[in-house]
């Protein structure tokens, strides 16, 4: 028998924040931020909260590549076997209960035969994932809102959620602020010594392309949901998102980036390579535009993780039906231009969502070019782990639809700490000094908006 979804019809509203925050209250609470209507790209925002991951497999600390494996595969099986009898109810509906939640840069190492990462308290979890069993889904493009539940959800749950969102007060937002300005863990000569390193590599014929990233970090007091809609408020992005992992935990990502996603058989994917500051003089700004259009070396670049994610694609998808839909985009967002293109194929049969993710994860885009050569050489050179940074927050919807982004532009507040990194590909051409400032065209506005929080 065919388990049936109850949906119920919400006000519209343009702006996710305020529904969030009728919600927010409620455990592992979490946003998937279209940032409409700052940005015309994304379609739809998801909220839910009520995350239970007491059944799911657990992933042992440090785990090796065998047990990595085994962890996607269970969750792959978890997913199968719990949701068996439910079908799609629209089209229109990306999200109707399901798992949710991200996979951080360092728990794919063992995945690529490095070294896990040791266990760190003052780290987020490495992967954190929860089944969801109701939410509200925005579709900015039909202008609705809908409340989605699974058949487990009760009549005095829905009937609660219902008020909450039909009207009741929100949830106070309260002020946060920055105890010092933001340190970096690289400063310009650090930055340089290690491009260095990575142009010999480059030489040696070790790899072609190199993600190098320097991480910024400060003390803070308050509330970070405070910090997410101020910095959405500047850099709204079509792959954002608020989750509280734990206590005193929160991410606030305003990605650009879509990572994999999947609709039916159909997988998509869509990297970022190549980036130029916007500006407020509109001539400047399409010069920029321009300018990044035009560059070989962005191409170049660009292509080489094309090249990569055509093979990672490759694992997954039938032979024969993976294309290159659209090269070297630009996509203009409110602090940078970017260059842009997207790749697709057609999913094995004998494939899922989760080993779609593990076979493709992390993100080439992210990585560089050979994935587990750059990967090596990330390890070596940077001076911390990256946490969450460059690995992806997803959902897999119980009816199979999934999507996920990579988790660039992306903060992360743990114990009193918000850290912040900023990266960029490094290839045989590449100068120093450019690519150290374009770590700052990508997050300066960020730390910026944040330091005016410090009291005077």
């Amino acid at each position: 028998m065919t388990d049936t979804l109850h949906l119920d019809e919400l006000p519209y509203s343009p702006d996710v924040c305020g529904v969030f925050e009728r919600v927010r209250d409620l455990p592992d609470a979490c946003l998937l931020d279209s940032s409409f209507p700052h940005t015309t790209r994304g379609r739809y925002d998801i909220v839910t909260a009520g995350g239970d991951s007491q059944d799911l497999p657990i992933l042992p600390v440090a785990a090796s590549e065998t047990q990595l494996r085994k962890y996607f595969e269970e969750l792959g099986s978890w997913h199968r076997e719990q949701y068996a009898d439910i079908q799609p109810v629209s089209q229109d509906l990306p999200f109707c209960g399901g798992l949710l939640g991200y996979l951080g840069y360092d728990a794919g190492k063992s995945l690529h035969k490095l070294p896990p990462s040791p266990a760190n308290d003052r780290h987020l979890p490495p992967i954190h994932v929860a089944a969801y069993h109701w939410a509200i889904i925005q579709d900015h493009l039909l202008q609705k809102s809908v409340l989605v539940c699974q058949p487990q959800v009760t009549r005095g749950e829905r009937n609660d959620l219902l008020r909450r969102l039909r009207g009741g007060v929100r949830s106070n937002r309260e002020e946060f602020q920055l105890l010092e300005t933001f340190n970096s863990n690289m400063d310009a000569t650090a930055y340089r010594s290690a491009f260095e390193k990575i142009q010999a590599y480059i030489s040696a014929g070790d790899c072609y392309q190199v993600n190098l990233a320097q991480k910024f970090s400060a003390a803070y007091q308050g509330d970070p949901w405070a910090a997410y809609c101020e910095l959405r408020a500047i850099a709204a992005a079509p792959f954002s998102a608020f989750l509280q992992p734990g206590p005193d935990q929160a991410v606030l990502c305003l990605s650009p980036e879509r990572f994999l996603s999947l609709h039916g058989r159909r997988v998509e994917t869509s990297p970022i390579k190549g980036t130029r500051p916007r500006y407020p003089d509109r001539r400047a700004d399409e010069l920029a535009a321009a300018e990044l259009r035009a560059s070989g070396k962005d191409r170049a670049e660009n292509l080489m993780i094309v090249d990569l994610l055509r093979n990672d694609l490759g694992r997954s998808c039938i032979p024969g039906t993976i294309h290159v839909d659209r090269l070297f985009e630009i996509q203009s967002f409110p602090t940078v231009h970017h260059l842009v293109s997207t790749i697709s194929g057609e999913l094995k049969e004998e494939s899922s969502a989760a080993a779609l993710l593990r076979d493709s994860f992390p993100g080439g885009s992210i990585t560089g070019a050979p994935k587990r050569r750059a990967m090596q050489i990330i390890d070596e050179l940077e001076p911390d782990d990256r946490q969450l940074y460059c690995g992806s927050l997803f959902y897999i919807s119980a009816d199979g639809r999934m999507d996920s982004n990579i988790a660039i532009r992306t903060l992360l507040c743990n114990a009193g700490e918000i850290a912040c990194w900023g990266g960029g590909g490094i290839v045989a051409d590449s100068q120093w000094q450019q690519e150290y400032q374009e770590t700052y065209d990508k997050v300066g506005k960020f730390l910026l908006a944040l330091e005016t929080t410090i009291a005077s």
